[in-house]
Order: structure tokens, then sequence, then C-alpha cells
């Protein structure tokens, strides 16, 4: 069970779910230094992993040659940063509430860009869906009289990033050592800037912060990996079923774990979003029913 498609799902979505801990006890963090250390180490680990998959490097250097590879790697990886980004500053900051609306948003995101860019159309439990995530979101904006900055930010860039995806012809550990190479200029910049203006860990010796910006390359890289495994071997629609438990995680770190006060305004707004994801669930199982009666 582990090990099949479902397993790996459900342990990529458990890491995923549970990250907040990890990144809410690092001590005197940089978010900005810790993600420029995250993409050098990532690069040795994903070679690593390249290897461990029987993948020849050879195929990451042909792909580079090609400027439209390049590119949208890099535009994956850029929507990559800022939605880690985002998820670390809630991490740290006593926002895991809005971390958790964000991944729960993240589908509905995924669907109007379905819409937009692939010529998807939206069924009627779908646009209901879409119309009640607008009008939780919308509750936030007339109480708090601002939108959910943070939470649309990982919610659209983690969409992005599966839209950019669906351009790229490369297996999934390729890409990933593509959007980390393209990735290094910008991560040299960061340290260099600490280190000169002496804002670096590295400056301070603070060898257990250290070894946290260190291991956050694994620890992010981990659930990566699973899925990317996982969804050669099981459904989208059961990675559709099984992607909920990691904001459902996160809601209750935040709640229980964390202490966040979960007021009423929110109470309704995840509300109206969760009756829009139980629709598009709905839709999910209805439209498999109907294609199998037809298939037989």
């Amino acid at each position: 069970m582990l090990f099949s498609g479902n397993g790996l799902a459900i342990s990529a979505f458990v890491v995923w779910g549970l990250m907040p801990l990890y990144f809410q006890y690092i001590p005197n963090v940089d978010i900005m230094e810790m993600m420029a250390v995250r993409i050098l180490v990532s690069i040795p680990l994903v070679y690593v992993l390249l290897k461990a998959f029987s993948i020849p490097t050879s195929r990451v250097w042909r792909a580079m040659k090609d400027k439209r590879t390049v590119f949208l790697c890099f535009m994956a990886a850029l929507v990559n940063f800022i939605s880690l980004f985002a998820f670390a500053w809630a991490a740290t900051s006593g926002q895991v509430l809005a971390a958790s609306l964000g991944y729960f948003i993240n589908p509905i995101f995924s669907i109007v860009l379905g819409v937009l860019f692939l010529k998807d159309r939206l069924s009627p439990f779908q646009a209901i869906a879409v119309a009640l995530s607008v009008a939780g979101i919308g509750c936030q904006v007339v109480y708090y009289g601002e939108l959910p900055w943070l939470s649309l930010v990982m919610g659209g860039a983690f969409a992005l990033y599966g839209l950019i995806k669906k351009y790229l012809t490369l297996d999934a550990m390729s890409s990933m050592m593509i959007e980390m190479i393209t990735m290094v200029p910008f991560a040299v910049v960061i340290l260099l800037g600490h280190l000169w203006s002496e804002t670096s860990v590295f400056n301070s010796g603070d060898s257990t912060t250290m070894l946290f910006y260190l291991f956050a390359a694994p620890v992010t890289l981990l659930p990566l990996v699973l899925f990317s495994v996982a969804v050669t071997k099981t459904s989208l629609v059961m990675i559709g079923f099984i992607q909920y438990i990691e904001p459902t995680l996160q809601f209750l770190l935040a709640v229980v774990v964390f202490g966040e006060p979960l007021l009423e305004i929110k109470i309704i707004s995840f509300s109206l979003i969760w009756i829009g994801l139980l629709l598009c669930i709905m839709d999910i199982t209805l439209s498999r029913r109907i294609h199998k009666v037809v298939s037989n």
C-alpha cells in the first residue's frame, strides 16, 4: 500500500500538510536567504535522483539547448519560488490558515486556468464551485477591506506552476533540474548580497539556523518526488481527491497547534469554498461513473 500510487500520493500530501511544523520553528529565519540555499543544495540532490531513476543527464543538457524549454522551466521555477516563498512567510509569521486557504482554492484556480488556456469547458458543478469560491473570498474582502493576497498568491502561483508543466514534454526530474539551474544566478546574487551586508547566517555562525536552511532542500523536494512518482502510478482523479489532505492538515495545525484565531468570517469563507470543492468532487465522481457506463 505504501509504495502504491495512492500510498505515495498520500505520503506526498501528508508531508506537504505537515511542512508548517518545519518552517514555524526555524530560529532567526531569513526566508530569501533560505530559499537561495535551497536552490543551490537542490541541484546535487536532483542529480542523485536522476541517477536513481536511471534518467540520463544527457537528456537535461539536450533540453537546455532548446530556448522554449529553458524559458518554460524558468517560468515554472519562478512561480514555484513565489509560491514556496509565500508559504514559508505564512508559516513563519503565524498565518498558516492563509496557507490552508490558498491550497484549498488552488483547484479552483486550476479550473479557471484550464478554461482560459487549455480550452476546457466548465461543467455546471464547476461553475457553481468557482462562484462559491469567489463568494468566499468576497466575504473576506468585505470584512477586512482587502483581498486575501497571501492565499491568492499561493493558490494562483501553484496553479500556474501546474499549467506551465502542461506545456513541457520533459520528465519531471529533468525539468526539475533545469528549473533549479535557471534559478542559480538569482540564488548566488541573494547569497552574495547577504554576505556582503553581513546579514547572512553564514556570517553569524548560527549553526542551528544553517542546518535548517540546508535541510529545507530535501524537506521540500521529498513530497515533489513522491508526487511525481505517484502521478505515474495512479489516476489524476485519485490525486484530485487525495490532495485535500494537505490544506486540511494545515488548517488543523493552524487552529489546534499554533492557536490561530478562527474568526466567524473565516468559517463562512472556508465553508463556501468547501462546498464548492465538494461539488467538484461530486462532478468528478459522476463523470467517472458515466464514462464507465458508456465504455461498458
